[in-house]
């Protein structure tokens, strides 16, 4: 949910004030990188999951705190909606079974959770896009209290200079609509990967990461429906680049892909994040500049698709972290360790080769390898090692599984982790079966609405059996 604000209402001595401790704790940021003073062991793994409360009409429900008291665990936490939650993991040292605890830990919890909804009379969906969403629901009497969305809201339409945020986006149907308020944003649900960066190593890692964030979302893709609409593989990409477009400020827009590869240290993410974006929460703390509050409550309001995160290691040594933001929520947990077994061996070969990542492809082919994917999933085709037409879902069984399983090795994951969660990706690659083709397959076998659908999905999420398994 990102970090509370202790107000909603700034003045401009707020801005001018959080605009110089902020350079002063990016200049120290940098000072950190290169004195080599980060650390980066041990590599660890992390993730954050978004979820849905939905009613007995499979519609969504607004009623995340009476969920979040009934399921009294500090793991859960409110989302900007009422009808959003977000669960969270203890990260787990990348090597050995971590990846099957932190997948065990997800299920104990989402169990529970299940519980705690069935209390109240709600159900739980994993999904990226609810497809039972209205544009009416997306409203601020359905956004969370608190400070820091309201005072979010206020801000991105004081720089909009109050004009509305306009949704354009086109794929089997076309959608277009308007909006006063941020809450747009609530409509896309996400499975966020983090991942440690190892020391010294935070650029190969950072455009790494990038790379693969074209093959990650052809295979996970989870969001074909918005408002009704068949529009994108993964619809979340479009909605929310939309849902906080800060309107006239084209080379700050707060959710992007980038505009380059980062060269020599990963603070340059950081020292861009002062230059070239405006700040929304200029809220001022009383903390040391070695606290880098302010650097970080500013990198929260900035959502890269892949966005770099610092941290604190037991003994107070800042380290790195990279947040892999274009994975869709759902469909099981099985399915989101799978994706980020996936991501983790992937961007880890990619990154440890010697082969430097920035050398596989210029910027603006792996920009627009990503967007291709996010539209079509896995019947995308991208541009790779400068042959233009590859089906994606060919380079994935054929190249970038057997990268991601050598990137699993390289941090001694255990074969049976390794066998298990690549597995899932090998066998949905092969039937082509992500979310968003069963969610597609499904509406068009039964010839039915978005209601009828989800509750189907979510009948075959209970299951726990992965999508590439689940019949239509």
């Amino acid at each position: 949910m990102g970090e509370e604000l202790q107000t909603s209402t700034f003045d401009d001595d707020d801005f001018q004030e959080f605009v110089s401790r902020m350079r002063a704790e990016t200049d120290l940021l940098e000072k950190w990188e290169h004195e080599a003073a980060i650390s980066g062991t041990p590599t660890s793994a992390g993730f954050e999951l978004e979820a849905w409360l939905v009613d007995k009409n499979f519609r969504p429900a607004a009623r995340n705190i009476d969920f979040l008291e009934a399921v009294d665990n500090e793991l859960v936490v409110p989302e900007l909606s009422c009808f959003n939650v977000e669960f969270n993991g203890d990260p787990q040292e990348l090597t050995g079974l971590g990846l099957s605890k932190l997948q065990t830990e997800l299920e104990d919890l989402w169990r529970h959770a299940q519980r705690a909804a069935d209390s109240i009379d709600v159900r739980l969906a994993m999904i990226g896009i609810l497809p039972t969403v209205e544009s009416d629901d997306l409203c601020v009497a359905n956004m969370s209290d608190g400070n820091r969305y309201k005072a979010l809201n206020e801000q991105v339409f004081r720089m909009r200079k109050g004009r509305p945020i306009g949704l354009d986006i086109e794929g089997a149907d076309k959608l277009n609509s308007q909006h006063m308020d941020v809450m747009l944003e609530a409509g896309a649900t996400s499975f966020q990967i983090h991942l440690k960066v190892p020391e010294g190593k935070g650029v190969n890692y950072y455009n790494a990461s990038k790379i693969v964030s074209a093959p990650l979302v052809a295979v996970s893709a989870n969001s074909p429906y918005l408002f009704g609409k068949d529009l994108w593989a993964e619809t979340r990409i479009p909605l929310f680049e939309q849902a906080v477009s800060v309107g006239d400020w084209d080379y700050a827009e707060r959710v992007t892909f980038g505009v380059r590869y980062i060269e020599d240290y990963l603070s340059e993410v950081f020292v861009a994040n002062r230059r070239r974006y405006p700040v929304l929460l200029p809220q001022i703390k009383d903390t040391p500049a070695e606290k880098l509050s302010h650097l970080r409550l500013q990198n929260g309001t900035i959502w890269r698709w892949n966005r770099p995160l610092v941290g604190w290691d037991d003994d107070g040594t800042p380290h790195y972290r990279i947040e892999q933001r274009v994975v869709p929520a759902g469909p099981t947990v099985l399915d989101s360790m799978a994706n980020a077994a996936f991501y983790y061996g992937l961007v880890t070969y990619l990154a440890e080769h010697e082969i430097q990542p920035h050398e596989r492809a210029q910027f603006f082919t792996t920009r627009d390898n990503f967007y291709e994917s996010a539209k079509h999933g896995l019947d995308a085709h991208i541009r790779w090692d400068h042959v233009d037409d590859h089906p994606i879902d060919d380079l994935i069984l054929e190249v970038f599984l057997p990268m991601a399983e050598e990137g699993l090795k390289h941090h001694d994951v255990d074969p049976s982790d390794i066998q298990r969660y690549l597995g899932v990706i090998e066998a949905r690659s092969k039937n082509g079966q992500n979310g968003a083709k069963w969610q597609r397959n499904f509406v068009k076998k039964h010839k039915v609405g978005m209601a009828e659908m989800l509750e189907a999905y979510i009948k075959c999420q209970e299951t726990a059996r992965p999508v590439h398994e689940w019949p239509l």
